[in-house]
């Protein structure tokens, strides 16, 4: 079976579905494991991945743990 063969089963049972519950086991799966975005180095990030990030970057904020544009532009000068 292809890949777009497989989808289309999956698509099929997923419509069938009667219970939330598996659609919600469903749901989580996915979260786990389709990619959302990349770091700036290039690697893969998954929803679950890109979130924890972006709680410690708040995190990050909230204690004052960050630079401003003017205190980044100041130091690019000297790279």
């Amino acid at each position: 079976m292809n890949i777009q063969a497989a989808k289309l089963d999956i698509v099929q049972k997923i419509l069938s579905v009667k219970k939330e519950s598996i659609i919600e086991k469903i749901n989580k799966i996915l979260d786990k494991e389709i990619i959302v975005g990349y770091t700036a180095e290039g690697k893969p990030l998954t929803k679950e991945a890109y979130n924890k990030r972006l709680q410690k970057a708040e995190e990050q904020i909230k204690s004052g743990d960050y630079l401003t544009q003017e205190e980044i532009e100041k130091e690019s000068e000297s790279w």
